[in-house]
């Protein structure tokens, strides 16, 4: 092998992306059910409301916190069934990312692998409040990430 190919072939690996999940960790939970016991007595037949956000910050050279916060409102009528809010966070190392890559990096594909967390505790905290299970429907992280970009343009 020529010197010249040998000097390709390694500055290749030396750009390789890196991606690794470090951490996922519950940042904060709330629940609340107002409208208990009462509730119980009404037919099931809910209203859901879900509010999606997300945010991310540097920690380091290399490493990224991403939040995943999701509320979900469930009501029966005028009632409030319940409330629950949710935190799910994750430390990601994305190394050899340009800064064109890293913002959808954080915006949409850390989000994605953070959701079925935060959607089982959500499930989870909701039966053991005594209600029905709450399945939330697979979210397109990559549609909320480009939504999320053209809200900032109109909003500059």
């Amino acid at each position: 092998m020529s010197e010249k190919h040998e000097e390709i072939v390694a500055s290749q690996s030396e750009l390789q992306h890196e991606f690794n999940i470090q951490r996922i960790y519950t940042k904060d939970i709330s629940y609340e059910a107002p409208s208990a016991p009462d509730i119980f007595h009404i037919e099931w037949s809910p209203q859901v409301d879900l509010n999606l956000h997300t945010d991310s910050k540097k920690l380091s050279e290399d490493t990224y916190e991403v939040i995943l916060q999701i509320t979900v409102t469930v009501k029966l009528k005028d009632k409030t069934a319940f409330l629950v809010e949710i935190k799910q966070a994750g430390i990601f190392t994305l190394k050899n990312f340009t800064t064109d890559q890293i913002d959808p990096m954080l915006g949409s594909f850390c989000p994605n692998i953070l959701f079925p967390y935060a959607r089982e505790l959500i499930s989870e905290t909701v039966c053991r409040g005594s209600f029905p299970p709450l399945y939330l429907a697979p979210i397109n992280f990559d549609a909320f990430y480009h939504e999320q970009l053209q809200q900032r343009k109109n909003a500059s």
